[in-house]
């Protein structure tokens, strides 16, 4: 299962940057195959797994703030491995075919 998520703590300030890093470092030290970028962080593994860290990255940016605001998008193929990188390989041949 591949999951992008973000999780944006509201309430504290502006500046959530510190909350995100928490999170950030929970998916970490997951030892789930991850990527973070500017507004999302994806993630893959199995749905139990995958989702008890973004629930711990949720309850920790609870921590920080009064209110937590999740955005999430899952692709569920059982049996298929590797997607965070697959599914960026598979739209680079394409480019390069063109």
């Amino acid at each position: 299962m591949l999951v992008a998520f973000s999780v944006s703590p509201m309430g504290e300030s502006e500046s959530v940057g510190r909350a995100v890093a928490e999170c950030v470092r929970i998916v970490a030290e997951s030892g789930l195959p991850h990527e973070t970028n500017a507004m999302f962080t994806n993630i893959e593994g199995e749905w139990d797994e995958v989702m008890a860290v973004v629930r711990a990255c949720v309850e920790r940016a609870g921590e920080v703030a009064p209110r937590v605001s999740v955005t999430m998008k899952i692709d569920h193929r059982p049996g298929v491995e590797d997607q965070l990188h697959q599914k960026v390989e598979t739209v680079r041949r394409h480019l390069a075919d063109d």
